[in-house]
């Protein structure tokens, strides 16, 4: 894409403030694969159907998300956040998984993407690196800064992140860090993303 991300601001990632932001982190994005809509309280039979396959959580620490019980706690989450998709493929019409945005506490220049999964027939299709374009085109139209945190253990999400060219990093003084013990914090900034994806 020739269009140039817009920066919020050029200050270092220890230097930016917090402030209230009204952004709409619910877009409808697609191309000519995938559908990203905003996920809806209907939409949770056709969700379960692809969340209750317990291969897609076996790297996650809720391993246990397969269950009826337990995915719905996951659902009713991702709809009260006001963030999350429903992601169909327009080739068959098929609900195929879920993602969402967040904005990172004290850190108003950067937004999380999380709570990803799709559907195991689609693994290593490169579905998932559709999915993500359109979602980080997205955020850096409005943002400087993009995070993954991902657990430990996952290291299929790991890969998958790396492969976007996002960057793992641990100085626990910056802000966008998680101090968690079971989480790495995975960084792409709109430079590195425009560089490493939009001029090959």
């Amino acid at each position: 894409m020739d269009q140039q991300p817009h920066l919020r601001s050029q200050h270092s990632i220890a230097d930016i403030p917090s402030t209230s932001m009204k952004t709409i982190w619910q877009p409808t994005l697609s191309d000519e694969r995938v559908l990203i809509k905003p996920l809806k309280a209907a939409d949770f039979n056709a969700l379960y159907q692809v969340a209750s396959d317990p291969a897609i959580w076996e790297q996650h620490p809720a391993k246990d998300r397969y269950k009826q019980e337990v995915f719905r706690f996951f659902f009713e989450d991702a709809i009260a956040s006001n963030g999350a998709f429903l992601i169909k493929d327009l080739k068959n019409g098929e609900v195929i998984g879920s993602s969402r945005y967040k904005p990172v506490d004290l850190v108003d220049s950067a937004v999380e993407i999380g709570w990803s999964f799709l559907a195991k027939a689609y693994w290593g299709t490169g579905i998932n690196k559709r999915i993500k374009q359109l979602m980080l085109d997205y955020a850096f139209s409005l943002m400087d800064y993009v995070v993954f945190y991902i657990a430990i253990d996952n290291v299929r999400s790991q890969k998958a992140v790396e492969k976007l060219g996002a960057k793992r990093i641990s100085d626990f003084h910056l802000p966008l860090v998680k101090k968690s013990p079971m989480d790495y914090t995975y960084l792409t900034s709109a430079q590195e993303w425009m560089k490493n994806t939009h001029e090959k």
